[in-house]
């Protein structure tokens, strides 16, 4: 309610056409309570995971690109710069994501139902119905990032992100969110 509270008051005060898409996001996500959705950032275009990947060694995924570690390092510099409250960090077990989410924001905790869904139909239904509940959750005090994969930030929210792009989720209790926007990129 706060992060909404905010966005009026300076929708008021600086004038409803002088804020541009992205500076409403920050605004928001300023005022805290919202759920962060972040693509993992860029990794080799048009590869997928090699066969025989591993989740527990990083050699046999897809991995950041010099350029990916670029922008996750830009994304958290942005969220340092407007003093952006994070609570939480989760991302899924992806060496891809994890680097992400460590580059960005330091600590992060693997939680699997933020796991990769392409080529997993079978996990689908499952890992939506965990997001939905943690993202549906309403919450004060700061944001929950939750660094994942283009195939599941769609699943959950309709949205197929690019790399390193926020969809921001407002929670609205019991397993139920409103898009609050995006943003793409660092």
């Amino acid at each position: 309610m706060r992060g909404v509270v905010a966005f009026l008051l300076a929708s008021l005060v600086i004038g409803p056409a002088a804020v541009s898409a992205d500076e409403q996001i920050w605004i928001l996500l300023k005022g805290g309570g919202q759920v962060i959705l972040i693509r993992h950032a860029i990794t080799t275009t048009g590869v997928g995971d090699p066969p025989g990947m591993r989740l527990e060694d990083c050699s046999t995924q897809r991995n950041l690109t010099d350029e990916g570690r670029r922008d996750a390092r830009r994304l958290g510099e942005g969220f340092r710069a407007r003093g952006i409250g994070v609570d939480r960090v989760l991302s899924s077990p992806w060496c891809r994501c994890l680097e992400t989410a460590r580059l960005a924001f330091g600590t992060v905790e693997a939680w699997q139902p933020l796991s990769n869904l392409f080529g997993r139909e079978e996990a689908r239904i499952d890992q939506v119905r965990q997001l939905r509940v943690l993202a549906g959750e309403r919450r004060t005090g700061g944001n929950v990032v939750l660094v994942s994969h283009g195939s599941t930030i769609s699943a959950l929210t309709g949205v197929m992100p690019a790399p390193a792009e926020m969809v921001v989720v407002t929670p609205q209790g019991e397993g139920r969110f409103t898009l609050a926007g995006r943003h793409l990129g660092p």
